[in-house]
């Protein structure tokens, strides 16, 4: 639970954050294409090694480790949702889309979705 959680968290997230793609743009002259190849590149990375760490639990249920959510799913589901932001094609990696499928079933995960916050609109 903690290697993945950490893959997100160490190796994907930090270097797609906001502040480092203002400073693709700003800085580095990157159009939205540049930076949307560029979270593509590293949210691939990364969902390349989480699709692997689950592919290894032929007992994983419907969650990251098991039949309920851990800290790994959340982790994993906000960045599913970067990568639909970003235009990563997911089919890739089954293993993925279904967790963030079945968190998608639970309330406390649809209420936390970005569409579903206030200031979305």
């Amino acid at each position: 639970m903690r290697a993945l959680a950490a893959i997100v968290g160490c190796d994907i997230h930090p270097i797609n954050n906001r502040r480092i793609l203002e400073a693709l743009r700003h800085r580095f002259g990157a159009d939205e294409a540049a930076v949307n190849d560029w979270c593509g590149t590293w949210i691939s990375a990364g969902f390349d090694a989480i699709e692997a760490l689950l592919s290894k639990d032929p007992q994983r249920g419907d969650f990251c480790f098991g039949s309920t959510p851990t800290l790994a799913d959340v982790y994993l589901v906000p960045q599913v949702e970067s990568a639909r932001r970003f235009k990563v094609d997911l089919s890739r990696w089954p293993l993925v889309q279904a967790v963030d499928a079945a968190c998608g079933q639970l309330e406390a995960f649809r209420k936390a979705a970005p569409s579903a916050q206030p200031d979305a609109r």
